[in-house]
């Protein structure tokens, strides 16, 4: 009997030969000391509303070889990780090649481990020059962005192996713009996010015809925060306008690119008056969402239908003190995303949102992500079980019977 045949028997799921397994981070949330950008100011203005400041982060500005580690350790095949524009051109058309030598590092280490590097341009982060200027509202900000992924590319492209241009740029302007939680801390702006809606899908353009030109040959997409949009008692019609602004322009948007990564965690609810309470019955995560794994088939299914390209899920994970809780979420996901695989969606890898507890933007340092604990002041990296659990996971290419053990 073939071996995933037998598999099937005994209950456990096997993924496509050629599968990718991954895990996720960003410059900012485990770098530290990134002064140069505007969530540094954000969150050391107290009027943010951001629960503490970066600070170290994780230290992994100088301990990404340690980080690197642990991927290769849980025998992951891909590595997503940013690259912080604020330390590359810390002022506007000055270029750090100091910064540019250690994200090339970065690189060539994880090809050393035969791991993909998977370089994400812009991960919520801009640098202060720009910000100063009006950030994404500034008319120049997409070339500005262009010509940060030229250089870069130039420098590193013959070792990236993914681009992502830009991570959930629908994130960016509805925090920033409508939501004020994000900077500039706008709120409730319609047009002014509209605007900023319009500028990050012109720099995401740009970016990919800037990183197909240069050195290297590698897949281009961009990441999109997604949820399963559920429609309340006469919420249909909000239901649906959140889903073409939030999800659908981005989808459209994606035009020839070679993947659309899919950033999903949990489920909302519109009702007549808007965004809607979560459901009383379904438990809640840190993060205070709704522990919903099965959103993953749910946003995988829509970004394939509406975008027409591959679909990566480039981030998917929950914020929990219990690591058997991790695990048991994990598992959930993956037979989700397995469904879509045996639908015939050209699903071609999935990331865990992260590798290690790390800094949440305006939630601080509280949830706790990773599938390696950080400790405080020491910076030790502690595998939980979940990422011995992923890992073998990985190594296998199959979710065993019962999926969590």
């Amino acid at each position: 009997m073939a071996p995933e045949s037998q598999a099937r028997e005994q209950g456990e799921i096997v993924f496509p030969s050629g599968f990718t397994w991954g895990v996720a981070t960003a410059a900012h949330q485990i770098e530290g000391g990134n002064v140069n950008n505007d969530w540094w100011a954000w969150e050391h203005d107290p009027t943010s509303g951001t629960l503490e400041p970066s600070g170290d982060a994780c230290d992994s500005f100088h301990r990404w070889r340690e980080d690197v580690q642990l991927v290769a350790d849980m025998g992951l095949g891909a590595y997503r990780f940013s690259l912080e524009w604020s330390r590359i051109e810390p002022a506007e058309g000055e270029f750090s090649t100091a910064a540019l030598e250690h994200y090339r590092r970065m690189c060539a280490a994880c090809h050393g481990h035969g791991i993909v590097p998977v370089v994400t341009f812009h991960h919520f982060t801009t640098p202060r020059w720009l910000t100063d200027r009006g950030g994404w509202e500034a008319p120049d900000a997409p070339e500005c962005f262009a010509r940060f992924v030229a250089r870069a590319t130039a420098y590193l492209g013959d070792l990236i192996g993914w681009a992502c241009t830009i991570n959930e740029p629908n994130v960016v302007a509805v925090m920033g713009y409508f939501q004020g939680e994000y900077p500039p801390g706008v709120k409730d702006d319609f047009g002014r996010y509209a605007a900023v809606n319009e500028a990050m899908l012109r720099a995401h353009r740009l970016a990919v015809e800037t990183l197909r030109s240069g050195p290297g040959d590698f897949p281009v997409g961009l990441t999109l925060s997604m949820a399963e949009i559920t429609a309340d008692d006469g919420g249909e019609a909000l239901r649906d306008a959140a889903e073409e602004m939030l999800e659908n322009i981005f989808l459209r948007a994606t035009g020839d690119d070679d993947f659309v990564g899919v950033q999903c965690y949990t489920r909302m609810h519109f009702g007549p008056d808007g965004l809607a309470p979560n459901d009383p019955d379904v438990p809640v995560t840190q993060m205070g969402d709704e522990l919903w794994p099965q959103a993953v088939e749910h946003t995988v299914r829509r970004a394939a239908a509406v975008s027409g390209r591959p679909v990566v899920v480039t981030e998917n994970g929950i914020a929990t003190a219990d690591d058997t809780e991790r695990i048991a979420f994990l598992s959930d996901a993956l037979r989700s995303a397995h469904r879509c695989l045996a639908e015939g969606i050209d699903l071609r890898g999935y990331f865990v949102w992260s590798l290690m507890d790390n800094f949440e933007w305006h939630l601080g340092y509280g949830p706790k992500f990773g599938l390696v604990a950080v400790a405080p002041g020491t910076f030790e990296r502690r595998p939980k079980p979940s990422a011995h659990w992923f890992g073998e996971v990985a190594r296998s290419n199959r979710l065993p019977a019962g999926g969590a053990r």
